[in-house]
């Protein structure tokens, strides 16, 4: 490990992730910044012409492919060049340029999605069957015309979309304010001995064995956070308006609706899940119960909620054991998927530990070209060699999609987006549970799993119905003030972790440290993911080879068509409730184990 205070300028290169991939220097860059400024011209000659014929529908989508080809390496680095330090403001002027480059294109090609849906049905069946090559081209073409009552006139789209980059502003300002700006002073633990408290940091001080210390870090940050609590809920307000604001502009009841709707999945997948959940609580109140006889705690507060139960059975795990443990648990899906994980380790696709300025948490860029890439933020525990696992799954799902899809089908809608990082974890998981019989070792390590639950269905289900909540707030017209959500939260929280909870006041502001309120109904795809995820895990350790196979079919997949129809592939049915109960019956199952095992 390094120390999370290293500025990135000393950071040891074998450590960072290598970007010359995509572009040589930051002067390569700039040069093909100025050579995109010319596309918005070149999309233009385009316009009133894509009805014309099937020749002229062809080349625009070809054009396409060759722009999306172009910009998706252009915006990964100046992204992934922010990400590293984002108080560097080289790099913050970069991304805004990429930013600004991306609408000025996006605008420039507003008028396709009216023309496209302006031809006749017979006149584009004309069109296939005069181009073969337009084929590849179809599922992209039905994707637009089947969201025909949402589409609005060439002016009116081109006004949309040079809005985007206003209501890309929330988001950035949150992220500016949580990674660069927000400081928190150090933390002592019981032995009078200070820890750095950072973004980074707080999750392995939350899992600390100290309690002084898991107390001060809890009442230090939120005491930190209280203090800007107005701004960052005004943040959150002007993102439910502008979600609100572009819902409303392309005729959809909801903002929800609007969010779903683009990806084709029904909002009853959505509010299943809460149904689901709830109706699961017994089994979250009972782990709550467990988790407090076994800390020996007369009060159980949020501050315990992540501290191993199992006493002196955590290790140190370095970033070269936790690539080694990987491997062998993914070895299951066979040597094609464990050389391409090598390929990543070994030739820089990650930037491993935190620095100074660094984007907090973990994440898969999602950009395949020429490769994927993952930040971390290491920290030499057993939860982060999870996430090791988890975003190299991101990242190899990314991998293969891009590797069979064409370029317009080779981007996997978000619904998925969780199903292979979870799956890798549930197989490392079950990799680990089966190399131990050791009552402590294993009693740690069901722990951690009964966690990862907790953590992906419950709390980001929590995290779901909290969102909807604020979605249907904006929409009555209220405003996401600090009080009211401060409200909402704490009455959530004492819902989803029961009478045996202490819901300490300072929890009612976690709403305000959550980046993925700003990711537009994004967090319930965590537990769906996971549902999916260990359904999967479970054919592909009982059934072995077809499992693999068609789970592979599943990553390579794309956006060829629907997700659920995606997921069926890989023999999982998300348009039932199912998969969800199914999981949560192996919660209680786990459940089960623990206590006799504690």
């Amino acid at each position: 490990m390094i120390d999370p205070k290293t500025k990135r300028s000393e950071v040891p290169e074998e450590l960072t992730w290598n970007l010359k991939d995509m572009f040589e220097s930051d002067e390569a860059w700039m040069a093909e910044y100025e050579s995109l400024k010319e596309m918005p011209a070149q999309i233009a000659a385009f316009q009133g012409r894509l009805g014309e014929s099937a020749g002229t529908l062809l080349a625009y989508l070809q054009a396409q492919d060759e722009l999306e080809l172009r910009l998706a390496p252009f915006y990964g680095y100046a992204s992934c060049k922010n990400d590293q330090d984002q108080a560097d403001a080289r790099y913050q002027d970069m991304r805004g340029k990429a930013m600004s480059c991306l609408i000025a294109i996006s605008s420039a090609a507003a008028f396709a999605t009216p023309e496209i849906m302006a031809i006749d049905e017979d006149q584009l069946n004309r069109f296939y069957a005069e181009q073969p090559a337009l084929e590849t081209y179809r599922r992209v073409l039905y994707q637009i015309r089947r969201r025909a009552a949402h589409i609005l006139s060439p002016a009116e789209e081109k006004l949309l979309a040079a809005a985007g980059e206003m209501a890309d502003a929330p988001e950035n300002i949150g992220s500016v304010f949580r990674n660069a700006d927000l400081k928190f002073p150090a933390v002592e633990d019981s032995k009078g001995e200070q820890h750095a408290l950072t973004g980074g940091s707080y999750g392995p001080l939350m899992e600390s064995e100290d309690r002084v210390l898991r107390r001060n870090a809890f009442e230090t940050l939120y005491g930190r956070i209280d203090e800007y609590k107005n701004t960052i809920a005004a943040t959150l307000d002007a993102q439910f308006k502008q979600l609100r604001f572009f819902a409303g502009a392309r005729k959809y009841p909801s903002t929800i609706e609007a969010s779903l709707d683009r990806t084709e999945v029904p909002v009853e997948v959505y509010t299943n899940l809460i149904e689901a959940v709830h109706g699961n609580l017994d089994k979250m109140y009972r782990y709550v119960r467990l988790r407090k006889e076994l800390l020996g705690v007369d009060e159980l507060h949020m501050y315990d909620v992540y501290t191993p139960i199992v006493a002196d059975a955590a290790q140190k795990i370095d970033f070269e054991q936790a690539k080694t443990t990987v491997l062998e648990a993914l070895s299951v899906l066979g040597e094609d998927y464990t050389d391409l994980l090598k390929e990543g380790f070994n030739n820089r696709w990650i930037d491993v530990y935190e620095n100074e300025g660094k984007r907090g948490g973990a994440y898969s860029s999602g950009n395949s070209r020429p490769h994927p890439y993952v930040l971390l933020n290491h920290k030499d525990t057993l939860d982060s060699m999870f996430t090791l696992a988890h975003e190299m799954g991101h990242a190899l799902h990314s991998y293969h999609s891009c590797k069979v899809q064409p370029t317009c089908t080779s981007d996997y809608v978000i619904f998925v987006a969780e199903v292979a990082s979870t799956c890798n974890e549930v197989l490392l998981m079950r990799h680990l549970l089966s190399k131990t019989t050791d009552k402590k070792e294993r009693a740690y390590l069901i722990n951690h799993f009964l966690d990862s639950f907790k953590g992906t269905v419950y709390r980001q289900t929590m995290f779901a119905e909290f969102e909807l909540l604020m979605g249907r707030m904006a929409e009555s017209g209220q405003t996401l003030t600090a009080e009211a959500l401060s409200e909402k939260y704490l009455e959530l929280n004492k819902l989803y972790f029961g009478p045996d909870m202490v819901s300490d006041p300072q929890i009612a502001l976690e709403w305000a440290r959550i980046p993925h309120f700003f990711y537009n109904y994004y967090v319930f795809q965590y537990a769906t993911g996971y549902s999916a995820a260990v359904a999967i895990a479970n054919r592909i350790l009982s059934e072995g080879a077809p499992a693999v196979a068609d789970y592979k079919k599943f990553l390579s997949g794309g956006s060829s068509t629907d997700p659920i129809s995606l997921l069926k592939i890989a023999g999982v049915d998300m348009s039932s409730p199912e998969p969800v109960n199914s999981a949560l019956q192996l919660f209680g199952e786990l459940l089960d184990e623990m206590e006799k095992l504690a």
